[in-house]
């Protein structure tokens, strides 16, 4: 149709290790109009939101609140990465008095990984983030007593757009015949249908007793 305005595509940003490409495939599924997904570093997964290139972010807590919407949708086990010639290498598991002495790489975390692979300290990342920066010259222990990282998606309230109600759905695990902020209605049960008692077997006439 001529003079029409095209719909600026909803933007979805994510932080490392994050996986949205199921929530996303749904999007795309239900909807025609583009979705443009991308990721940034953690650092930004805030500012992203404020500088006007994504609407809503898969986010790694903590982070700071105000002036958002926040929906906390899974957790991740710590782990610390070191170099496959580490003494903690020696270990299953590792506990933070493990870490006492240990120099722990901070900073991005390919940054600090490619550190501890060169054999200095140590990092300690969520599991998913420790899989997407692996290499052959690292290795992971599970950190027993070491605190769980959380995500959630994130958006601004003053927002209004109404496709981030439809995301949050999808995310929530809603159906396409869901309404907006409330949980599937349950359809109907069908009432069995009523079971007719067979019919009497009629008795044949026999010898009556005297």
């Amino acid at each position: 149709m001529a003079g029409a305005v095209q719909q600026q595509p909803f933007r979805v940003a994510f932080v490392p290790g994050v996986m949205p490409d199921k929530w996303l495939n749904r999007w795309r599924e239900r909807r025609r109009d583009p979705l443009d997904a991308f990721l940034v570093e953690t650092h930004e997964q805030r500012s992203v939101l404020y500088d006007g290139r994504a609407d809503m972010c898969f986010v790694r807590m903590p982070l700071d609140r105000d002036g958002l919407h926040l929906i906390p949708l899974y957790a991740e086990e710590p782990v610390v990465v070191m170099s496959t010639e580490h003494l903690l290498s020696l270990l299953d598991e590792v506990t933070r008095d493990d870490l006492a002495d240990v120099l722990l790489n901070d900073g991005p975390a390919r940054q600090a990984i490619e550190t501890a692979a060169a054999g200095t300290g140590v990092v300690v990342v969520p599991r998913s983030v420790a899989r997407l920066h692996h290499r052959k010259d690292v290795t992971m222990r599970r950190l027993v007593d070491g605190q769980e990282s959380q995500v959630a998606l994130a958006w601004r309230r003053d927002l209004d757009d109404p496709r981030t109600e439809e995301f949050v759905g999808i995310v929530r695990g809603r159906t396409v015949q869901s309404s907006r902020g409330e949980a599937k209605e349950a359809a109907p049960k069908k009432q069995p249908a009523k079971r007719q008692a067979p019919p009497r077997q009629q008795r044949r006439p026999g010898r009556r007793r005297r």
